[in-house]
């Protein structure tokens, strides 16, 4: 399969050399200029559970292809596409009238309708689903980070598509699970509301990395979270059918306990957050803003995440 990853970011990168390895044909979109600045790789330092869970980084010199251009008889079977959520719009509104009749993967947070927020792109060639790794670039431009051992896959109705299946068929080639989900809508939507709590509390603590161990900080993030489980039913979520996901936010006092340790004590629980030390990065900002704008639009209170908006100057203004 020829595979396009829509620019060389942490997901691009770890999902990219996956699926290269598997035997895939695998090119990286940057922006003009960029692919003189980035060379002919870039080093990861990559915990891969499905070689060791448990286990130690390890240190490897990726090769990456770069294009610097793209046109719609390219001939990509799949473009993957794992941007902020704040900047999903424009990347669609770039890929639309680019990749032909390539499958795009959007692999991320989304917080719109989700078919509103990937127009114009064709919804008949759009799958949806969301990356099961993370980490961040060091200022030697290092990658390091963590690639668990399944992804998750919206996979509509009783007979996936033929796109869905080649997808779901390509990252199992790459020795990934993949774990089908039938509400993707609902998912990703209980997705960004765990990050909205995260990121609240990582501009207390200075970032993600500041989480790390710290049972209270879980806690205090699970509860910012609970509180937008209203938005999430005023908006149509049916949270019966994500009761394994709600759980946590309904018992905080022992999964913050259970998160604080697993990232206290494995390495491979730590490094997503290890990474994040700059609270006020683009897109944790953007997090908080619409989600609390959102709220505020359904008239439903969420006491905490205003407070945390009211307290710190550094947070956006709603």
């Amino acid at each position: 399969m020829r595979i396009l990853m829509f620019g060389r970011g942490v997901i691009a990168t770890i999902y990219g050399r996956a699926l290269q390895v598997a035997g895939h044909d695998v090119e990286f979109y940057v922006r003009p200029g960029r692919a003189a600045l980035y060379g002919e790789g870039v080093t990861t330092d990559l915990i891969d559970a499905r070689r060791s869970p448990l286990g130690r980084p390890v240190r490897e010199a990726v090769p990456i292809w770069f294009k610097e251009s793209l046109e719609p008889g390219d001939g990509f079977d799949l473009v993957i596409l794992s941007v902020a959520h704040h900047r999903l719009a424009e990347a669609a509104a770039f890929l639309a009238p680019r990749v032909g009749d390539a499958t795009v993967l959007v692999f991320g947070n989304v917080w719109q309708e989700p078919l509103a927020a990937i127009a114009p792109l064709s919804a008949a060639q759009v799958v949806f689903g969301f990356p099961q790794a993370g980490g961040g670039f060091d200022d030697a431009d290092v990658l390091h980070g963590a690639l668990f051992g399944a992804v998750i896959l919206g996979m509509s109705g009783t007979l996936p598509d033929t796109r869905e299946l080649a997808v779901k068929k390509a990252f199992g080639q790459a020795g990934l699970t993949v774990r089908e989900e039938r509400d993707m809508r609902g998912w990703l939507w209980l997705h960004f509301i765990s990050d909205v709590g995260m990121h609240v509390q990582g501009h207390r603590y200075g970032g993600l990395a500041g989480m790390i161990g710290n049972r209270r900080a879980f806690r205090e993030a699970l509860l910012t979270s609970r509180e937008l489980l209203p938005v999430l039913e005023a908006r149509g979520v049916d949270l019966r059918r994500h009761r394994r996901t709600v759980l946590p936010y309904r018992l905080p006092t022992q999964t913050s306990a259970a998160m604080a340790w697993a990232t206290a004590r494995f390495p491979i629980a730590q490094v997503s957050l290890s990474t994040h030390t700059d609270p006020d990065a683009a897109e944790p900002r953007a997090v908080l803003r619409d989600a609390l704008q959102e709220a505020r639009r359904l008239g439903i209170p969420t006491p905490r995440l205003a407070a945390a908006l009211t307290r710190s100057r550094r947070l956006p203004a709603v």
